[in-house]
């Protein structure tokens, strides 16, 4: 009976020993695995809450392009308020810089290039981006707090987006997918000089998505019902950005070939026409002939000059004018009659007179 207690004594001393012979770097991987799931959605939750599915890899035609949201627009400033948290609701980036400090997301680093990297190399420590940015945080034995005064949700007013356009041939269907989503703090200097622009982070769009299909979003001054969430909002497409760049094969943005302004918004306009095209063409739709438009409404400013052609009343009047110069030419009285003969007889010539004038000494002559 001794001996039995002894050998279970041994085995227990021989697992505990076994147990804290595990390296420091296994208990800590462990640790922070636990930590995560702790605080991140399982994939049956991420399925849940999120309106929009993965963009598919294997599709025949994609155009990705870059958009900057003005949060002073209307339709962006769902995004901006509250600037600090009210009740439940909350801004965009509060509910990004918790997400970020609690990991729950990643960020990703925002390169020199303006593209997003989303590899293990590129993910941003927290306490780096935070410091970089002179954000205050509190760390109280590896969790970061934030307080809601520290985080400086008013001085993001713009973000920058990346749009995937796509047509996926085994659904034969058509789609436009944000997939990745960086906010832009706007500071100015000490003295207030002009506000500089700094980008902060990339967020990978499909890990956040789940969190933003959690958060309610008021969309309307009019009706003050949060009756969509922030997920929602960029499935839908509520938005209003302007283009700044789109991927292509010397990673040139707009404002690198577009001289001035005019031609800046051209060149959005040519972007944006070519997506609505390319849609219509996969349903057979016609495109309006924009040429002709134009053309017409070139035609409509001008004055038209009208050419006009002798109408009947005219023939007749211009007819009528040389019955009126005719009528003088009518009968002539008596009176005319004899005016006219004593003029033509004070206008005879010499000839006609000295002719006369023999007749009558002959009628004398024969007289006497």
């Amino acid at each position: 009976m001794k001996l039995k207690s002894l050998i279970a004594i041994a085995a227990l001393a021989l697992c505990a020993q076994g147990v804290m012979a595990q390296p420091k770097s296994r208990i800590q991987a462990q640790a922070d695995a636990d930590k995560k799931a702790e605080t991140s959605l399982s994939e049956r939750a991420k399925a849940q809450y999120t309106a929009q599915m993965p963009a598919p890899t294997d599709v025949v035609w994609k155009r990705d392009i870059y958009r900057t949201l003005d949060l002073t627009k209307e339709k962006n400033a769902a995004l901006y308020y509250p600037v600090e948290p009210l009740g439940d609701r909350v801004n965009l980036f509060t509910l990004i810089i918790r997400l970020v400090a609690d990991g729950k997301v990643p960020a990703y680093e925002y390169r020199s290039d303006g593209n997003e990297l989303f590899t293990e190399d590129n993910k941003y420590k927290v306490t780096d981006m935070l410091d970089k940015f002179y954000i205050y945080y509190e760390d109280k034995g590896g969790k970061l707090t934030i307080a809601d005064s520290d985080i400086p949700s008013g001085e993001v007013l713009s973000y920058f987006i990346k749009e995937s356009s796509f047509y996926d041939q085994r659904t034969a269907t058509y789609a436009t997918r944000v997939t990745a989503i960086c906010p832009v703090l706007h500071r100015s200097g000490d003295f207030g000089s002009d506000v500089t622009k700094y980008p902060m982070f990339w967020l990978n769009y499909d890990e956040v998505s789940p969190y933003f299909g959690m958060t309610p979003l008021m969309t309307s001054s009019y009706n003050n019902v949060s009756n969509m969430s922030i997920d929602d909002y960029f499935v839908r497409s509520l938005y209003e950005g302007d283009i700044y760049k789109t991927a292509n094969l010397q990673n040139k943005l707009l404002a690198q070939y577009c001289p001035n302004d005019t031609a800046m918004k051209a060149e959005q306009q040519r972007i944006e026409q070519e997506l609505v095209t390319f849609e219509n063409k996969l349903w057979g739709i016609e495109a309006p002939d924009t040429t002709a438009a134009k053309s017409h409404e070139k035609n409509a400013k001008k004055p038209i000059a009208v050419r006009r052609t002798p109408s009947r009343a005219t023939d007749e009047s211009a007819e009528s004018k040389p019955a009126t110069q005719a009528a003088p030419k009518a009968e002539k009285t008596t009176a005319e009659k004899k005016s006219t003969v004593r003029t033509s007889q004070q206008k005879s010539t010499p000839a006609n007179k000295a002719t006369s004038s023999s007749q009558t000494l002959s009628v004398r002559r024969q007289r006497r």
